[in-house]
This record gives structure tokens, sequence and C-alpha cells, in this order.
């Protein structure tokens, strides 16, 4: 009888944690490339198709699914992260069959993706828990280049967390820097604008709104598009404001040591969240402590690449399939909730 209370006891106990978590998880991850085998008429995808430069094969994709499984099932643990903000997808369908088909299938994931104009189809998605989440209104944003070029649309996700608090969910995946750091840094200016200005928008109506920015930026965070343009400042400030936005990924990359990107050598923070003030406050319902900010790199998402050390193990060096997970490590923060 007293095991069977005792059962009873736990139960409860789980479901009520279930019902009303301490703490959520928010995932960043740049999945480098993830296309499915279908020809798209409307974008240029024929170097991931069977037959296509790459060898992009069936078994192939059926492997960078697993991968990104594991990924995310290693991160979360026990519990799933709450959201998780997706780059370089290639399509609903890619999405669809990661989270109804791949290992994750289990978990229940829900996703919010609008196809974009990019030319070669790769867009950003938003997964999500939804008894932690829940999506309340979402749009793309579209993002004109004044070279005429197109790129990602900015995903915008307003919904609801398990405290009642309304969060504003912007992913990002900005140009790129093919052709030169230099000379694309324009572009990168532009979606940060286009960023602010919808930020903005948001923050004139509540000051203390709480606005969650992550992505894949192109950039670091003391690059002009983020620290200027998009003006998300450091934590080394002596007054936070709520209506301002903090790059929680800027001590990392300076830092050094560690990255969610590694170049020529040097580890950086290509992949970065930036919140407003609101979340910074531990008297707030719900509260981001910097410290909780994590490049997720253990071992098996490394390999060693002499002389520069240890670095993302990809999919493709070049155009050799290498059967690798990203050439991005993930990142990941925790949202501690309360509910008074």
């Amino acid at each position: 009888m007293k095991i069977r209370l005792l059962f009873l006891v736990c139960f409860c106990g789980g479901y009520i944690f279930a019902q009303q978590p301490s703490a959520i998880r928010i995932m960043c991850y740049n999945v480098e490339n993830l296309f499915d085998t279908k020809d798209d008429s409307l974008t240029n995808d024929s170097e991931y198709l069977p037959g296509g430069m790459r060898g992009w094969s069936y078994k192939r994709y059926e492997q960078k699914l697993t991968h990104i499984a594991q990924v995310v099932s290693s991160i979360g643990g026990w519990t799933p992260p709450a959201m998780i903000g997706l780059c370089e997808i290639e399509n609903d369908n890619c999405l669809k069959t990661l989270v109804k088909y791949s290992q994750l299938k289990s978990l229940n994931y829900q996703y919010v993706h609008y196809e974009s104009p990019d030319a070669r189809g790769v867009d950003v998605g938003l997964l999500y828990q939804p008894h932690l989440f829940k999506p309340i209104a979402s749009k793309p944003i579209h993002v004109a280049l004044k070279t005429g070029r197109t790129t990602r649309d900015i995903l915008y996700v307003c919904g609801k967390l398990p405290n009642g608090d309304t969060a504003h969910v912007f992913v990002n995946h900005f140009p790129s820097r093919l052709g030169g750091e230099l000379e694309s840094e324009p572009n990168r200016f532009t979606a940060a604008s286009v960023l602010r200005t919808q930020v903005d928008s948001i923050l004139r109506i509540d000051s203390a709104a709480l606005v969650l920015i992550m992505g894949d930026f192109n950039d670091y965070p003391n690059n002009r598009s983020i620290n200027n343009v998009l003006a998300a400042q450091s934590l080394n400030q002596k007054t936070l404001m709520n209506n301002q936005l903090y790059n929680l990924t800027y001590e990392l990359h300076q830092r050094g040591d560690i990255g969610s990107y590694k170049h020529d050598g040097q580890w950086g923070m290509l992949d970065q969240f930036i919140v407003s003030g609101s979340w910074l406050t531990r008297a707030q319902k719900s509260y981001i402590d910097a410290n909780s900010v994590t490049v997720f790199a253990p071992e098996w998402l490394l390999e060693e690449a002499k002389p520069l050390g240890k670095q993302p193990a990809r999919t493709y060096v070049g155009m050799k399939f290498h059967g690798g997970y990203s050439d991005h490590l993930p990142i990941f923060l925790d949202i501690t909730l309360n509910y008074k």
C-alpha cells in the first residue's frame, strides 16, 4: 500500500511539474544545409539532389536527421528544449520529417515555418513544445537587400510561456559573407535595420516586453551590424534598461577559447542570443541568467583539425561529404519561470 501511495505521489508530483515547470531551455542551431532529396523548381537546390555535385542521397538525408535529433535530445536531457530556432533548413517537408519521423517523433514537437525567397531555398524555423510555448501569432519578415539579391526572411513568433508571460521570438539567419566580409556587410546592415524596426514596434507598445532574438547572424557580437545597427549591447552596463537589447553571447565571443563557429583557427560567436532588458531582472516572472548561455560542445560534435585544433565535425568539407553534424555548434540558455 505504501509503495502504491508513493507511486501516486511521484506521478502527481511529476504531472504538476510538467504543467508548471520551474525552467525551460531554449536552443539555437545552424544545422548546415538540411535539404531533402526532392527537386524544388522554384529554388536552386541542384547541389543537394541525388546525382548532384555533392552526391546527396536519401541515406545521407536520413543520417542528417538522425544527427540533429541526437543533438536536440542530448541538450534537453530528460526535458526536451521548449523552443529550438533552426537555421539552414530547406523547407516544410524537412521540418515535418524531423519532428514526425526521426528519433524526435516521440517528443511531439510542432513547428512554425514560412517559405522564404532565398535563392537556394534555405529558411529558418522554430520547433516548440506545445505545453511549454503556445504560439498566438507569427509572420515572416521580408528583408529587401539593396543589391537586389534575395535572402532569408526573419521569422517572428509571439506566444505564451507556462507562467502566462508573453514572449516575442525572432529567428534569424542574416546574409552571408560571400564575396568578402566588408563587401557583404551592407546586406547585414539591412537585415539588422529591419529587425530593429520590428523590435521597436513592440517596445513602443510595451517597454517591458520580453523580446528574444536568436540565430546565425554571420557577424560577431562586436561587428557593426549587431553592435551599432541592431544596438545590442554587452552586459557590461551600469544600468540595465527594460527596453534596450543585450547580447548574451558577447562575453563568450570575447573569451575566444570557444564559440559556435571556427574560422581560420579562431572561435567566434556567429550564433547569438539577444534579449530585451526585461528578461534580466530576477524579480520578473520570467528571468534569464546570462550565465546559463552555453555553447554545446561535447567531444562527439568536434573533430581534430591539425594544426588548428578542434573544430565542429561538419557534414561537408568543401564539396566532399564528411559525415559530421554541422559546421556550427548549437547554443542554449535557460529561462527561470515564476508563478506569482
